[in-house]
């Protein structure tokens, strides 16, 4: 039985030259803190990642942290500005990625900071008026506002203006950090033109490198704390030896992520159009949540859907039949999302309570035929084949 992978969201495959090039470099060794040759040799290969990892994201070369993942990077940005400059008011979503959300709402019971939620409606969008009203009202906190919202939904896909959401906070005087973990190596960013977002964050194993490297982008002339202590790597900001083998095989993947970024998002586009299409032919009533189905305001890897079907066994039966989807992020497994529960406050979502919701997510691996085979297994499903 052939299987087929739409989880994307959740982790990609690596690509065979990234694979190639860590098989390659697992020979070297050496602690790139030592200053022999064999440390200095190591030390090289970090910096000139770091390097080539800057030019991609128009970045200074000082403002890539290597560290573990995206979680570990939102944790480290999100602790460590808090700390640093003793943030008195916060401004986040409930929508937010469980590493940004509940890492706020830890720190915030700890040191009794105001956290304030932004308001969205029944598709997840923003209200824009109503977070400048709340940037506004605390502006007297000037520099002690920190503001947490993610460039592109984890589990909807919804898509913010994170360079009009930067302007609102640098306006109010409020640190920007945005969650870019499921954009970078899916979009250009450029951070000479985002001069606004003090922070992002980015996970290798969202396009389609090794998992368990990440970093986090820290603009350059912002200093703050480290939360893991100890020597001095990573300009002093993580503690611990870098993970070598991780570095290499992260900076291949974003190199070839960005020399291939165009064909492969036009074929990722082509594909979820072609499921949303498909969709809607085996479905009178078929649901799209958030705007996961609006190909320009919402992330082209991601589609989440409210099924006309009550069984929450769907997820488990693709698994039967070698399709690998799921009910939203990875860390909520096969319970029903917090993205997911947030948009069934809204009245106009009473569909969302009878109806099975799935997120499809699609990489540079998929083909038009596997959504005719998910396609083919929902009939037969549907039929009781």
């Amino acid at each position: 039985m052939k299987k087929i992978y739409l989880d994307n969201a959740s982790t990609t495959p690596m690509r065979n030259e990234v694979v190639e090039t860590i098989i390659k470099s697992l020979g070297l060794f050496g602690n790139p803190s030592s200053t022999h040759f064999f440390g200095r040799e190591i030390r090289s290969l970090i910096e000139e990642s770091r390097i080539i990892i800057a030019r991609i994201l128009n970045a200074y070369p000082s403002e890539i942290i290597f560290t573990s993942g995206g979680t570990e990077a939102n944790n480290m940005i999100i602790c460590s500005v808090i700390e640093t400059y003793n943030i008195k008011y916060i401004i986040t979503s409930k929508l937010e990625h469980k590493s940004v959300l509940n890492t706020i709402l830890n720190i915030s019971l700890k040191k009794k900071i105001k956290v304030d939620f932004v308001n969205f409606n029944e598709k997840g969008e923003i209200d824009l008026s109503y977070f400048e009203q709340k940037l506004k009202n605390n502006y007297k906190l000037n520099n002690s506002i920190f503001v947490s919202l993610m460039h592109a939904n984890n589990e909807i896909g919804n898509l913010i203006d994170i360079k009009l959401i930067g302007f609102l906070c640098k306006k109010y005087n409020a640190y920007y950090h945005s969650d870019t973990i499921q954009t970078i190596g899916h979009y250009v960013l450029n951070m000479q033109e985002l001069e606004e977002l003090d922070f992002a964050t980015a996970s290798a194993h969202k396009f389609n490198g090794p998992a368990g490297i990440g970093f986090a982008y820290i603009k350059k002339k912002i200093n703050i704390k480290p939360i893991i202590i100890g020597g001095y790597q990573e300009r002093g900001m993580r503690a611990g030896m870098e993970n070598i083998y991780g570095i290499i095989g992260l900076t291949k993947a974003i190199e070839i992520a960005y020399l291939n970024l165009k064909k492969d998002k036009e074929k990722i586009k082509a594909i979820k159009f072609y499921c949303i299409k498909s969709l809607k032919e085996i479905f009178n009533s078929i649901h799209f949540n958030g705007l996961s189905d609006n190909m320009n305001k919402s992330l082209y890897t991601i589609l989440n859907v409210s099924l006309p079907l009550n069984n929450e066994l769907l997820p488990i039966y693709f698994d039967l039949k070698g399709i690998a989807i799921s009910q939203g992020s990875a860390c909520n497994s096969y319970k029903l999302s917090h993205v997911i529960k947030h948009l069934l406050d809204k009245k106009s979502n009473n569909y969302l309570k009878n109806n099975i919701n799935i997120r499809i997510s699609f990489g540079i691996f998929n083909e038009k035929k596997d959504i005719d085979i998910l396609i083919d297994i929902l009939r037969k499903y549907i039929n009781n084949e």
